[in-house]
């Protein structure tokens, strides 16, 4: 098996533009706009300069937020790994995106929910409604492989692509499938990452249904769970360039860390069973870490279990949570929090890193980066 190093980071958030700004950001206050959609806090994406990753303004108006951080983020991820002008090279890279849907015509939804209040036959009228009022080329505006190809389009990367979709397990799933088929041999390099736009009132009141959000002024993600818990969502967009160790050394990359590992579990979210998993895949990727980069979300029962779990299979880490920099990003998390790890690892912070990520309803999983 090959070994597989991070040489390009691109990161975007409320916390600005790049690695940098992210790591100082690790000891700050994040960005938070608690007016827009009160009572609900989100982490608004920072102001970008769009020209400097998406040179066409008609690339730009034909994308939405979240496609546009995301195409910016991996424009910025070539550019860490020198890779951003070698057309050849990017002819054959793989790309791997971890995405949800677009948004959404929200005068159809305000009509619809509206009218289900009064409807005689609620299902019915949903149905009627949603087969009438939507348009089919909304539908493909909004389709999560539109990044994918956004990015093929704008920055060239053409050697193939493969989306997932599924909340925070599609982050980590996108890692582990680049870094299963780079450690196997069957790619040298690939641009993965996710992109997640949270300043939308459709994805507030779908976890706000699911009475997943936080309603206060900020807090840190660790201390929330005492007051009732709950996520404060961020825009943000993060982009890696995996390869292996030869492929990065024949073309004179330095490496940032090297990707030990990616284990991931779907657990029945019994009382316990987050610990009990976060345990279990701790044990897979045999790491002692120096810290801990943790996706938690700040949820009551299993942030709580998370933090047990911490102490037993990472005593004396220094622990920080991503959501204390960008927010709760979904897609996008696991990349952030991969890329955190690499620059403490990079900096000399850190020389071997546990990153967790404990979706919100659904998936475990953990990545090991060490020194490369």
């Amino acid at each position: 098996m090959r070994d597989v190093v991070i040489t390009g980071i691109g990161i975007v958030s409320c916390a600005g533009e790049g690695l940098d700004a992210h790591l100082a950001a690790l000891s700050g206050v994040p960005n938070t706009d608690a007016e827009t959609f009160a009572p609900h806090p989100v982490h608004p994406a920072t102001a970008l300069e769009w020209d400097r990753q998406i040179p066409k303004k008609s690339d730009q108006r034909q994308m939405e937020a979240w496609q546009r951080l995301g195409c910016y983020a991996a424009g910025l991820a070539l550019d860490s790994a020198g890779v951003k002008e070698d057309a050849e090279l990017k002819g054959r890279m793989q790309l791997i995106v971890s995405a949800g849907g677009g948004e959404r015509d929200y005068a159809v939804d305000g009509q619809i929910l509206a009218g289900l209040r009064t409807a005689e036959d609620p299902g019915v009228f949903l149905n009627e409604r949603l087969m009438g009022d939507l348009r089919p080329t909304l539908f493909l505006a909004q389709l999560s492989n539109l990044l994918a190809g956004n990015i093929s389009i704008v920055h060239g990367v053409t050697g193939g692509s493969r989306t997932f979709m599924g909340e925070e397990s599609s982050g980590v799933d996108a890692i582990r499938i680049a870094r299963e088929r780079i450690a196997s041999g069957q790619d040298d390099i690939f641009l993965v990452g996710g992109a997640y736009n949270a300043e939308r009132p459709d994805v507030l009141l779908i976890y706000e249904m699911g009475g997943f959000l936080w309603k206060r002024p900020y807090q840190p993600v660790w201390s929330r769970p005492a007051d009732g818990g709950g996520m404060i969502l961020g825009s943000a967009a993060c982009f890696l360039v995996l390869e292996s160790r030869e492929h990065a050394a024949a073309r004179g990359a330095t490496p940032l860390a090297a990707l030990a590992g990616v284990a991931s579990d779907r657990s029945r979210r019994q009382s316990g069973s987050v610990e009990q998993a976060l345990h279990g895949l701790s044990r897979e990727l045999k790491g002692k870490p120096d810290v801990v980069i943790s996706g938690a979300t700040g949820l009551r029962g299993i942030t709580e279990e998370e933090q047990a779990a911490l102490r037993d299979v990472a005593p004396g880490a220094a622990v920080h949570a991503t959501g204390d920099v960008i927010g709760h990003a979904m897609e996008a998390q696991a990349p952030a929090s991969v890329a955190l790890a690499a620059g403490l690892i990079a900096n000399g912070t850190a020389s071997d890193a546990l990153v967790t990520s404990i979706g919100h309803w659904r998936g475990e999983g953990a990545l090991r980066l060490t020194k490369a």
